[in-house]
């Protein structure tokens, strides 16, 4: 065996004083005592599958100043993050095959660590859903506007759904119904104003046309960041196809915290109630939550410090989402079984790759944690380009070590590999 790792190992949802064997990127063993030819003993140290996020805006191609594929792949492998899935609606869109094989070109460049990339559904690329997911990781479909998004017409809804069918890919949602934003729509001045724009009967109402649509079909479905009761209550009755994820920000965060400068806390779906968060994290310790994603959106400072609204919708999350986590664990607020099986376990079976747990035969992907080693967030001390967090001052545990393909990605919090070393997790 190529390397041999030792420590407190997450097997099985407990941790075993155990060894991992690595021969070839992948687990080739793991047992109470191994022999190879390099072995790292990290004593009390916690062995955790890393993370997967299905769920990232890199703004690479076309919108670099805010975040490109080097700086947001190595604010995820600091947070513990192995993989990411990004997002369509960069510019150009990722709409076209051409497009999809520049992105992934540019991709295999530029990143630290594995990706994947969605294909974005548009009016117009209908007829191309067949040939795009000989490519895609997975379908992505707006429901309703947001930053940059990909035009689409819920009338087609069905048709669409009935040919990505066909395709044994995954489709993700942005679940807010275009009518009901319209209507609401008006003069934002402040975070509360954006809730009252964007308010829970668009997410309730593009959920339950979503699950209409997919009744008979035989897929795989994702409803991203779910922000409310409503929606929660209406995913409590969905089928076992679809699965449902949700954010740090929209979990962990209420408008009636003064959270700071407003704008840079403005985000579609919006932060919601105390009421809203509560649950949303109640959905995320009982298991009616499958999937923790960051959503990460990131927008410089100078665009988020303007009249609110003028400012963007988003904000950054793929260094800070898996530390919190693991703080939250340590302080018994949400078990390691949990985080684990919503960072690293679900998005892996769902994205059907061979990630997000300690098994023989899979990418030898894992992190390594100080339970003691915990410290408060610091936007001088993350990597993402934009250069600010929304969880400033949290407590968070970050990771002293990651491995990717048996590989020492970060070793005692410093990066170990070149731009370049992410590999493309498509077929």
């Amino acid at each position: 065996m190529d390397l041999i790792a030792e420590g407190k190992v997450y097997i099985n949802g407990v941790f075993q004083n155990c060894c991992i064997g690595i021969k070839d990127g992948k687990i080739s063993a793991v047992k109470k005592i191994l022999k190879g030819d390099e072995h790292i003993n990290f004593g009390n140290r916690l062995i955790l599958p890393s993370g997967l996020d299905l769920h990232v805006h890199f703004r690479d191609p076309g919108l670099t100043h805010k975040e490109e594929f080097s700086t947001g792949s190595m604010a995820a492998a600091f947070g513990g993050i192995s993989c990411v899935f990004d997002m369509p609606n960069t510019i150009p869109q990722t709409t076209t095959l051409q497009r999809f094989s520049d992105k992934i070109s540019l991709a295999e460049k530029k990143s630290f660590i594995d990706f994947g990339i969605y294909a974005g559904v548009t009016n117009d690329n209908i007829d191309s859903i067949e040939a795009l997911s000989t490519k895609c990781s997975g379908f992505k479909i707006y429901l309703g506007s947001t930053t940059n998004s990909l035009k689409f017409d819920k009338k087609n809804l069905r048709m669409v759904l009935k040919k990505i069918s066909q395709t044994e890919k995954l489709v993700l949602f942005h679940a807010e119904d275009d009518e009901q934003l319209i209507k609401n729509s008006g003069n934002e001045r402040n975070l509360v104003d954006h809730l009252k724009s964007r308010p829970s009967i668009c997410e309730e109402t593009s959920i339950n046309d979503v699950i209409l649509a997919l009744e008979g079909l035989s897929m795989a479905a994702h409803i991203c960041h779910v922000s409310s009761i409503e929606g929660l209550e209406v995913l409590k009755k969905r089928p076992n196809n679809i699965t449902c994820g949700v954010t740090p920000h929209h979990c962990l965060l209420s408008i009636e915290k003064n959270m700071g400068s407003p704008t840079f806390f403005k985000v579609n779906p919006p932060i919601r109630s105390s009421f809203d968060k509560e649950s949303l994290f109640n959905g995320v310790k009982n298991g009616l939550i499958d999937i923790i994603e960051s959503d990460h959106a990131p927008h410089t400072k100078e665009e988020k410090d303007v009249n609110f609204n003028e400012a963007p919708s988003g904000l950054p999350g793929v260094e800070t989402t898996f530390p919190i986590l693991l703080f939250l664990a340590k302080k018994e607020v949400i078990s390691f079984q949990r985080i684990i099986s919503l960072i690293c376990e679900r998005p892996a079976e769902l994205l059907g790759i061979s990630k997000g747990r300690i098994e023989v035969g899979r990418d030898a992907d894992f992190i390594v944690v100080d339970l003691k080693d915990d410290c408060r967030i610091k936007s001088d001390n993350l990597h993402s380009k934009c250069g600010w967090t929304p969880f400033e001052d949290w407590s968070a545990i970050f990771p002293t070590h990651v491995f990717i393909r048996g590989e020492k990605l970060i070793e005692d919090h410093e990066i170990q590999v070149s731009q370049g070393f992410g590999s493309f997790v498509g077929d």
